[in-house]
């Protein structure tokens, strides 16, 4: 099968698309370029759908290298056959493709190997054969040297057949259906961990089907055994499992016939069970792990792409009780102007002191918005800061501080502020997130940012990579100014990286700034191709042309040019200009495709134009405070700030997240949240359940 067809099959895309985008991604075109500037080669591809087809070419290729490996190593056995070899390399699943490397993979010494060298394997192939006769006679005339009598002969055979009937291929694949299809999930709980793993007392005692299992909760057990709180049993009845071997390998009603039964079970107790269980549990993991960094990269993505305020002067506050409220000053920039540190709570009670100060701030450094982090302290800062008299009218936000303490203590925060402490650092990026929380969320990494489900449960490596793919979508979809941009932010433009990132801001700090795109190839380093793929997301807002300021890729601006030739204007008056872009016709530009055609169009009337929405402000209910001043029925206003697959966590004004559980989202059934709330989300939510005990609230979607 070649690569091409492999990849056909699995995801069910075009021939020619696929294609086109393995060309595409061996010639080194990143995922958003393609989607964005290579919609005639793709069919109009999206970045999920190019990534699956970049994943799926990816596992073709490591499936040849298994191919290779397994053949070179039975080559080197010399038991290669051409039939062999023939079905390796047909094999494209990598269950099947192990089950058929199983007898030759070398392995430490086993049972059956020390009944071969015992010499009882012809006896176990006459028992095996079933042509009559009985075991006990067959065995005598092997009943010598260590082999002490006919028992320990016919026990000799059992061991061999056992490991025949564990590689047999078509049997383990009949018995991995049977695993797939009617495997019970169970948990109990460890002696004597009842009182310690109290959070997990729901799987104590747990059973059901495993493919009714829901990703979350089986991430759940999976925790609660790696953390030594249950131990866990993924098995089909044993019964009809041992059932179904009988059944496939015994073949007379004789005595022989009784040994390869007892054979048999003694292979599914053995070998069999435990090894389809723990491939039924990785896949059932693997198959968590994707919904769960699914749930997680549509949350990273809506938090990636949070509404900004922009160029605002901001004050930011992370709040504190005993050690203060550290405060900072932030320009249009997001540049460091002052800090201070004020004591508005208990035990300290500065509150007039610290009024006075945050008055004198905003004033001095004509402050035009206040950010708030929403940790400890966070709403009783907020109150503060509400009474606090100003000289202008101020809008208040409160602001996620997830993982901002993560990036006050990183090299990247020491770097950017060498010389200020970890509590001035985490207020700048507070502010900073207010300001831009893109270009602050990159710093940190992205497990850090509290909107995965299990994250920690799940491959690593998968979950890093795609992750990486949502920072590197959403920083492309927004478009980075490339004179303003940290290295940070530069570094996931595509095609570009942190060593360029680097070269660009070098180059810019040296020359003042860089002043058109194509003044970019001066950048050290920085090739044709690195060009081609960034330069289209790269912003130059003072060029002295207009479309370095847009999404259109320099490759089409003699088009745009051309467009404005024929119309008779300057391509500055063409941009924005609904009434002159309507009379274009694509007919009269026949060599270029129609995607790439209406792509300018749409770019050229909304030219640079920001897909994030605009931030607004939530109000909490000044009465609720904790946990204790809640009561069922109330109605409190609240935002979303994580979505699984079982619900949606809300902020409403405590410490404890409420939970709207899925089925209290909507009046239908909801099988997915995701499609019926969203991250950010401002809603108006009803208190149906408080467990003071647990730190739970629940909650009803009004």
């Amino acid at each position: 099968m070649q690569k091409n067809e492999f990849v056909i099959k699995l995801s069910g895309l075009t021939e020619k698309a696929i294609q086109n985008t393995i060309e595409l991604l061996e010639s080194g075109a990143t995922v958003p370029f393609i989607a964005r500037y290579r919609k005639e080669m793709t069919g109009a591809l999206d970045e999920v759908q190019i990534a699956q087809i970049r994943d799926l070419a990816k596992k073709y290729d490591e499936l040849i290298a298994r191919q290779q490996t397994i053949l070179a190593s039975i080559e080197e056995q010399g038991k290669l056959t051409e039939e062999l070899k023939s079905k390796i390399l047909t094999c494209f699943d990598s269950p099947v493709l192990e089950d058929i490397y199983l007898p030759y993979k070398q392995k430490r010494q086993t049972k059956g190997d020390k009944a071969k060298k015992l010499g009882l394997e012809p006896l176990a192939k006459m028992i095996m054969s079933q042509r009559g006769g009985d075991p006990e006679q067959m065995a005598e005339r092997f009943v010598k040297g260590d082999v002490e009598d006919e028992q320990m002969a016919i026990q000799g055979a059992i061991d061999i057949i056992a490991e025949w009937v564990n590689e047999n291929a078509s049997a383990r694949s009949r018995m991995r259906q049977l695993f797939q299809r009617k495997s019970i999930l169970q948990s109990k709980v460890m002696k004597g961990k009842s009182e310690e793993g109290a959070k997990y007392r729901d799987y104590f005692d747990f059973s059901e089907p495993l493919y009714k299992t829901a990703s979350h909760r089986f991430l759940a057990l999976i925790r609660a055994e790696r953390e030594g709180f249950i131990s866990l049993k993924v098995q089909p009845d044993k019964e009809e499992a041992i059932e179904l071997l009988e059944r496939f390998f015994v073949k007379s009603e004789d005595e022989c016939g009784d040994v390869v039964a007892r054979a048999c079970k003694e292979s599914y107790n053995r070998l069999m069970a435990s090894s389809l269980e723990n491939e039924l549990i990785a896949e059932a993991k693997e198959k968590a792990d994707k919904e769960a960094i699914k749930v997680f990269s549509t949350n990273l993505r809506q938090l990636l792409l949070a509404p900004p305020i922009g160029n605002k002067r901001t004050l930011a506050l992370d709040p504190g009780f005993r050690t203060g409220c550290k405060v900072v000053c932030l320009d249009e920039s997001g540049d460091l102007l002052t800090n201070a540190t004020i004591y508005p709570h208990p035990p300290q009670n500065e509150r007039d002191k610290a009024s006075a100060k945050l008055a004198q701030l905003v004033q001095a450094y004509k402050i035009e918005a206040i950010a708030i982090g929403d940790g400890t302290a966070g709403r009783e800062t907020e109150a503060f800061v509400k009474h606090t008299r100003f000289d202008r009218d101020l809008d208040v936000y409160v602001v996620r501080e997830d993982g901002a303490s993560i990036y006050s203590a990183s090299p990247i925060a020491r770097k950017e502020f060498p010389d200020y402490d970890v509590t001035v650092r985490g207020a700048v990026s507070i502010g900073r997130r207010l300001m831009d929380p893109l270009a602050e969320l990159v710093k940190i990494d992205p497990k850090s940012v509290g909107v995965g489900q299990y994250q920690h449960e799940v491959n690593q490596t998968h979950l890093k990579d795609a992750l990486d793919d949502v920072v590197v979508s959403a920083v492309n979809a927004v478009g980075v100014d490339l004179n303003t941009a940290s290295p940070y932010l530069l570094s996931y433009v595509s095609g570009l990286g942190m060593s360029l990132a680097e070269n660009i801001v070098a180059y810019r700090t040296e020359n003042g700034g860089i002043s058109s795109r194509e003044e970019l190839k001066k950048v050290k380093r920085l090739g044709d191709k690195a060009f081609e793929q960034a330069a289209g997301f790269l912003r130059v807002p003072n060029s002295s042309n207009p479309l370095d300021n847009s999404a259109v890729h320099p490759e089409t601006y003699p088009i745009v040019g051309k467009m404005a030739k024929q119309l008779g204007v300057e391509i500055s008056e063409l941009i924005g200009n609904e009434a002159l872009l309507k009379s274009i016709q694509k007919s009269d530009f026949p060599t270029i495709d129609g995607f790439t055609f209406d792509d300018i169009l749409k770019e050229l009337k909304k030219p640079s134009r920001d897909p994030r929405k605009k931030a607004k402000i939530l109000e909490f209910d000044s009465r609720i405070r904790t946990i204790d001043d809640l009561k069922e029925g109330m109605i409190l206003n609240g935002i979303v700030t994580n979505v699984t697959n079982f619900g949606a966590f809300v902020n409403i004004g405590i410490k404890e997240n409420g939970l709207i559980h899925k089925s209290q989202l909507a009046d239908v059934y909801v099988e997915d949240p995701a499609q019926f709330i969203s991250l950010h989300e401002h809603v108006e939510v009803r208190v149906v359940e408080i467990d003071v005990a647990r730190k739970r609230v629940g909650l009803k979607r009004i």
